[in-house]
């Protein structure tokens, strides 16, 4: 019941299968970019907000926690919007809100990459029950990832403790993808993970299943949206956000 329709050309070509890169071969970076445009006054004010805290895990929790209490949640199809604009016009979709915390670590000195995964529509039918056919078959999403103390953290495990032995700061009741909340919200009080977790206690926070195919990783989401375009298509985007841009999760109709 999801559609092709809307989908740009490069997004209806991905299938299961393609061969991801090698993440090892991917170091990031923290140079600003057309999205992650760190050295815009805004995110940079943004930035010197959170740049005293005491590690660069408490810095990225900090400006999560800012972004989300600012940054009001829609449904805005633009992936390529610059970070400065979300900040001015103070709504962004998830993808969106998850570009200005990956703009803000640059901007602090953390370098970030993006995993690229294409996700079975129908997990966001929830959202858009009476929409179901506008529904894109496969959403590509940008998942960031943030090198921390040597390693490299998902976005989804950034408010899990770092312990070795696995305990968390976040409490699991998992994620519907309905509601006001969104993924990006979602990842201060539950881990969210692309892979399979492993352990039936994790469960909740086991989306693999709506993974329809790996891209794998980029050194940020301008080369990713360059390689294998947006999801929509450039006319469904320009029809679509005057609407959906000022739509806030969770609504049941746009608002002004």
């Amino acid at each position: 019941m999801t559609s092709r329709l809307l989908m740009s050309y490069n997004a209806q070509a991905k299938r299961a299968g393609v061969p991801a890169s090698e993440p090892e071969r991917v170091a990031g970076s923290t140079r600003a970019t057309a999205i992650l445009d760190h050295d815009d006054p805004r995110v940079g004010a943004l930035a010197r907000r959170v740049e005293s805290e005491a590690t660069p895990r408490d810095a990225l929790r900090t400006a999560h926690r800012i972004i989300a209490r600012h940054v009001r949640p829609v449904y805005s199809v633009e992936d390529g919007r610059r970070v400065s604009r979300t900040l001015r016009l103070g709504r962004g979709s998830c993808s969106q809100r998850m570009a200005a915390l990956e703009a803000v670590a640059r901007a602090v000195r953390v370098r970030t990459r993006v995993r690229g995964l294409l996700v079975d529509g129908t997990y966001w039918y929830p959202r858009f029950p009476r929409l179901k056919p506008f529904v894109p078959e496969q959403v590509l999403l940008a998942w960031p990832e943030f090198r921390i103390s040597g390693a490299w953290v998902p976005i989804g495990e950034l408010f899990e403790s770092p312990a070795s032995d696995g305990t968390s700061t976040s409490t699991s009741d998992g994620f519907t993808n309905k509601g006001g909340e969104t993924l990006f919200d979602a990842i201060a009080r539950t881990g969210v993970r692309w892979d399979a977790c492993g352990t039936a206690s994790a469960a909740a926070c086991d989306l693999s299943a709506q993974v329809v195919a790996d891209l794998g990783h980029f050194d940020d989401r301008d080369e990713l949206f360059a390689r294998h375009g947006q999801t929509l298509c450039r006319t469904a985007r320009t029809l679509g956000e005057p609407v959906l841009g000022r739509w806030s999760a969770g609504a049941t109709r746009p608002t002004a």
